[in-house]
């Protein structure tokens, strides 16, 4: 097969080519009008993200490590109050705990899957755990039945990360719903290589509440509602109209997105189909995986040697996480955690987004099983 040797972790470039006469139009609609700041653009995509989440109120922000920060702003915590959550995924989702003066409790993940295992959480409650937080990593839904039933029994409140899962649905309680829509707030990030990327930073709090979705937009706000006017503590953390445009073009794309990936990884599936050594990523059957990265798991051997293989023949490949947040010097804690463990030392993902060509997955499978 004829190969094209310039692979990329993610392409944005040859996606934005597809879209580029879109794209352009609603930024040059934003410099025209000079609506930079909470400008038509940004209500418009807060609209459309809305309507594709069910009708879910939703709030733009800075980032997404913003939107986590909000959440947890929004449900009134106090210092030494506890969170929940996975020591298996991104620092930002401990770092907004520790900002806040929370304590961070981390439980161990499922071998299959690498979400929170929904077994270990009761154990973990005291009378001071106020929120879990799961997050729905690598594009898989946590196992939200449990995780709701659980919150409910204890009158906790839930945030969704939901910074790798957009536009995956989970079929909670009988009925088929959008991840971040699920929990009592999501969260989510439009860091560019995200399956719903900006051009820049930003992110998007979510809600059903009405009584929440007033408290975040004043948050987000400085706390004011009325210019100049401060009812509560607030961050400036907002959503810029050229993000938004970028956006508000994008979401229209986000189902086309996740069907190539969902492709791009079925067929990288059918290539491992005979390599022993190899687990392929886990779908649960209530959620659907919409694949922002492509992560394998190393049965034996040495990860980190096939990884330096894999880049020195130019192929990119790369490992989230290296080291679980539980053993960061920043969070360390003391806790029976192994599989979080023993995974962060045998998982590696490979290229996955929009614009994959299977000559470079088949390139890229075959050097990788020379390795293995």
């Amino acid at each position: 097969m004829e190969v094209s040797r310039n692979i990329q972790m993610v392409d944005l470039k040859s996606q934005f080519k597809k879209i580029e006469d879109e794209v352009m139009k609603e930024i040059k609609n934003v410099i025209d009008t000079t609506s930079f700041i909470n400008g038509p653009a940004v209500k418009e995509f807060e609209g459309a993200l809305s309507e594709y989440l069910g009708g879910a109120k939703v709030i733009g922000c800075g980032n997404g490590t913003d939107a986590l920060q909000i959440a947890l702003m929004a449900l009134d915590l106090k210092p030494g109050d506890e969170v929940i959550t996975t020591p298996f995924t991104f620092v930002a989702t401990s770092e907004v705990i520790a900002l806040l003066g929370l304590k961070p409790v981390f439980v161990d993940i499922l071998e299959e899957g690498y979400l929170i295992d929904p077994s270990k959480i009761e154990a973990a409650i005291t009378e001071k755990t106020k929120v879990i937080i799961p997050v729905h990593l690598y594009g898989q839904v946590c196992d939200m039945n449990s995780i709701m039933d659980i919150a409910d029994k204890h009158g906790i409140s839930v945030v969704e990360d939901n910074a790798q899962a957009i536009g995956a649905s989970y079929k909670f309680r009988g009925e088929w719903k959008k991840s971040g829509s699920i929990g009592h707030i999501g969260c989510t990030s439009f860091f560019p290589s995200k399956n719903l990327g900006c051009y820049g930073d930003g992110g998007a709090i979510i809600t059903e509440s009405d009584e929440l979705a007033a408290k975040i937009r004043m948050i987000v706000n400085h706390g004011s509602k009325v210019k100049y006017y401060h009812e509560i503590i607030g961050v400036n953390s907002r959503l810029d109209s050229i993000q938004a445009a970028v956006l508000k073009v994008k979401l229209k794309h986000l189902d086309t997105y996740g069907k190539a990936r969902f492709e791009a990884a079925s067929y990288y599936n059918d290539l491992l189909s005979d390599v022993d050594n190899i687990v392929t990523p886990f779908a649960g059957e209530n959620s659907e995986h919409v694949f922002h990265q492509y992560t394998l798991r190393l049965k034996s051997g040495d990860r980190n040697k096939i990884v330096q293989g894999m880049r020195d023949l130019g192929i990119p490949c790369m490992i989230y996480y290296p080291v679980p947040l539980h053993q960061q010097d920043a969070y360390k804690q003391e806790g029976n955690l192994p599989i979080s463990e023993k995974l962060s030392e045998l998982v590696f993902s490979l290229p996955m987004h929009t614009e994959l060509k299977k000559e470079d997955q088949y390139y890229i499978i075959k050097n990788l099983k020379k390795l293995i």
